[in-house]
């Protein structure tokens, strides 16, 4: 029997949990193990029950959803949780420092029900959160937002694409868009598990966490620009 998904709630108010919590307990294979009301008690019990993913909400007294994701992240004990930024406004300023600090996606907090149950498994299953309108005007204005960080144009001198072969830079692009392993497959004629593989290569040669942080590697170098 396979196990079900560990969900942490972080929100510091207390309707939005109950409503997520009740949401996300009456769907089969996922479980709600904790729930914080800010981003200080996120971190002690994503120590505590190590969950497989987490509703982070951005804007929070004390310690704010940002802060919580990079120490969430940063921490060896819980590299298998992924984080979902929770955020009220399409263009949350907070969001950016998110991307880097580690967050597996975003979503609005109101989000459609079905999607937001939808999201928890993707991110479960190693997929980011990029497809949506909003999550592309996210990278794209955070890339926007630092461009002294960016080198103007992929080369083979980039610290970051200098290890990479040809193919591994193609399918990084491709990735950068958005799109998903069976649909890389289906665009470079190659099998689903071919592909799979390329792009397991790519989280171990770029250090990455997830596809969302290959996706701003592919931004931020270039490969793929902001229209």
């Amino acid at each position: 029997m396979t196990a079900a998904i560990r969900v942490l709630l972080v929100d510091d108010q207390t309707l939005v949990r109950a409503g997520f919590r009740a949401l996300l307990d009456a769907e089969p294979g996922i479980e709600v193990v904790g729930e914080a009301v800010d981003g200080a008690e996120a971190v002690r019990l994503a120590v505590e029950t190590v969950p497989d993913v987490a509703l982070m909400d951005v804007r929070m007294p004390h310690v704010d959803g940002l802060e919580a994701t990079g120490r969430i992240t940063a921490d060896a004990r819980l590299s298998g949780v992924r984080v979902i930024v929770l955020t009220t406004f399409e263009l949350d300023e907070y969001v950016f420092g998110a991307l880097r600090a580690g967050a597996a996606g975003f979503l609005l907090k109101d989000v459609e029900p079905e999607a937001l149950v939808e999201a928890v498994r993707l991110v479960h299953d190693g997929q980011a959160l990029l497809a949506p309108r909003v999550t592309k005007r996210l990278i794209e204005a955070y890339v926007a937002a630092a461009p002294a960080e960016a080198p103007p144009s992929p080369s083979l001198d980039d610290g970051r694409l200098a290890g990479l072969t040809p193919r591994e830079r193609e399918i990084l692009a491709l990735v950068g868009r958005g799109l998903s392993n069976h649909e890389i497959a289906e665009h470079l004629v190659l099998s689903p598990l071919t592909a799979k593989t390329h792009v397991s290569r790519l989280f171990f040669k770029l250090g990455a966490r997830d596809r969302a942080q290959l996706v701003v590697t592919a931004y931020e170098t270039g490969l793929v620009t902001a229209s």
